[in-house]
């Protein structure tokens, strides 16, 4: 691989471009750094869970790369990196800790603070560039942002250092990233991507276990810190869970499964001295059972046919602490949105390092009751509260003006 300046290039539809390094591995050039002197940047993919899909698929044609963050299509400085041939990634194959190493290329010493990934549009005769498959489904064409021909905006971070190798982990969240069209059937992918420093040593991690019929299905573990997810994975078939690449901290561990009650554990550490264990596997969570009922109704623009570009998450207060249970995207077409969440009271316990069993305390005041939490960007936040205890919350409408 060839690095070189570009100035004028135009480029197609984008999303995940880090990836095309996999086959790249190497090369070097000027790409506007602060110094002739060189250093090496290597890069890793990884995955967040998916809602209701069995692959999520996009094909890697090139990364742009500046010193600049405000740096626009035509100006100077731009390095190209280009896969060839493009690649083609199923990103759900990389939950649970797993990493994608994508290699290693020089690039002149500088810190960088751009990037855009450009996403390839055609894999010749019966191929899909980009693609997804419904859980138990077939395979559909997920339709790439428009207007991004010269790539997804990327803020970043990075310093290479001459001589030296920066390390870096590329987040994907699939989940909130899969936008459902249902009047047309369309998928759209509206990335959402963070890339992080990577630790190389058995350090900033969270293990545990969920119970073998908690293991299987749509069930997620969290940290959260404050109602935000941080990072989040789908367990293993043996229930195993990993969360890797954690900034050191203290987060809530949440532990989410259709038809069962959601679990918390509070105060658990992280840290770059060694992985921390949750639970062991012989005291695996396993949430009590649990009724669901559905919270769903519709995103509009007031006085308008538009659909805002709008995501709604389901949050839960349990105890003290306030955690995320679902966040998506609404309807591209409709603006809808709809939920499955759980009546029976969530649980909580706190972290205990070295425990060998779990013991939960139910938060019968939580039980059914969940606030619904809408943006849409460039306006105010709207909440509602709701409570499922009794009946389905249905045909609810937030209203965003134009």
């Amino acid at each position: 691989m060839k690095l070189q300046p570009r100035v004028h290039a135009k480029f197609a539809t984008l999303a995940f471009a880090a990836a095309l390094l996999a086959a790249c591995g190497g090369g070097g050039g000027d790409s506007g750094g602060t110094s002739t002197a060189s250093g090496t940047l290597r890069l890793a993919l990884t995955d967040a869970p998916a809602c209701g899909y069995d692959q999520v698929n996009v094909t890697i044609e090139r990364v742009r790369i500046h010193t600049s963050a405000t740096a626009q299509d035509g100006d100077a400085g731009w390095s190209e990196m280009v896969l060839t041939p493009a690649k083609r990634v199923d990103l759900l194959t990389l939950t649970n800790g797993v990493l994608e190493e994508l290699g290693s290329t020089s690039l002149p010493a500088g810190r960088y603070t751009q990037m855009r990934l450009v996403l390839g549009g055609s894999m010749g005769p019966g191929a899909m560039a980009n693609s997804l498959v419904p859980s138990g489904g077939s395979e559909r064409p997920m339709e790439t942002p428009s207007g991004t021909q010269t790539g997804l905006k990327m803020n970043v971070d990075i310093e290479v250092a001459a001589n030296q190798l920066a390390d870096f982990v590329i987040d994907f969240d699939a989940c909130r990233s899969v936008v459902h069209a249902g009047h047309s059937g369309r998928y759209l992918l509206k990335p959402v991507l963070s890339v992080m420093p990577r630790v190389t040593t058995a350090s900033n991690a969270v293990e545990g276990y969920v119970a073998g019929a908690v293991a299987a299905g749509t069930t997620s573990v969290s940290l959260q810190k404050e109602g935000a997810v941080v990072r989040a994975t789908v367990p293993g078939s043996n229930g195993r869970f990993l969360l890797s690449q954690v900034p050191a901290g203290v987060y809530d561990l949440v532990v989410r499964a259709d038809g069962r009650a959601t679990a918390v554990m509070t105060g658990v550490p992280v840290a770059g001295t060694a992985i921390t264990v949750a639970n062991p596997s012989t005291a695996p969570f396993d949430p009590p059972p649990s009724t669901m009922r559905t919270a769903s109704g519709n995103v509009v623009t007031s006085g308008s046919a538009a659909i805002p570009d709008a995501t709604v998450r389901a949050l839960q207060t349990v105890g003290a602490t306030k955690v995320e249970l679902v966040s998506r995207h609404v309807d591209a077409d409709t603006g809808a949105y709809s939920f499955s969440l759980p009546v029976a009271a969530p649980v909580k316990t706190a972290y205990v390092a070295a425990a060998t069993s779990l013991t939960f305390a139910e938060e019968s005041a939580s039980a059914g009751k969940y606030t619904l939490e809408v943006a849409v960007p460039g306006k105010n936040v709207q909440t509602a509260g709701i409570d499922l205890t009794s009946e389905d919350d249905t045909g609810r409408t937030f209203g965003f003006a134009p």
